[in-house]
């Protein structure tokens, strides 16, 4: 089963930061791009970032760039996104999608980051 366990969410101020981390397991990761995408309450799925397989390139949306990073270790199946000068619109769950630009979340636990002055 493909999975994606995501982690570090949590409450923070505008222009705080967190460090997400997915790990996963039912695939072989070194072989695969990865995404991340977020949903916010009474939305839809948001392509957020994607890498590639060896982590040589990256892509953002538009809102996030600038302020988020991807980044993976292959050794350890993980994916990650480090957030920072949060706002307050980026309050959302976030997933780990298997992928470029794959805003199917399926066999997923998100983490949950809330914004908040």
């Amino acid at each position: 089963e493909v999975k994606g366990v995501a982690s570090g969410g949590g409450s923070v101020q505008p222009g705080g930061s967190l460090r997400l981390s997915c790990v996963t397991s039912g695939f072989t990761f070194h072989y695969n791009d990865m995404t991340w995408v977020r949903q916010a309450p009474g939305k839809g799925v948001e392509w957020v970032s994607s890498i590639t397989a060896t982590g040589g390139q990256s892509d953002y949306a538009g809102s996030v760039k600038g302020r988020f990073t991807i980044s993976r270790d292959n050794a350890k199946n993980t994916l990650y996104l480090q957030l920072d000068d949060l706002k307050i619109e980026d309050a959302a769950m976030y997933y780990c999608t298997l992928g470029w630009r794959n805003l199917r979340v399926a066999g997923g636990q998100g983490t949950e980051v809330t914004v908040s002055s």
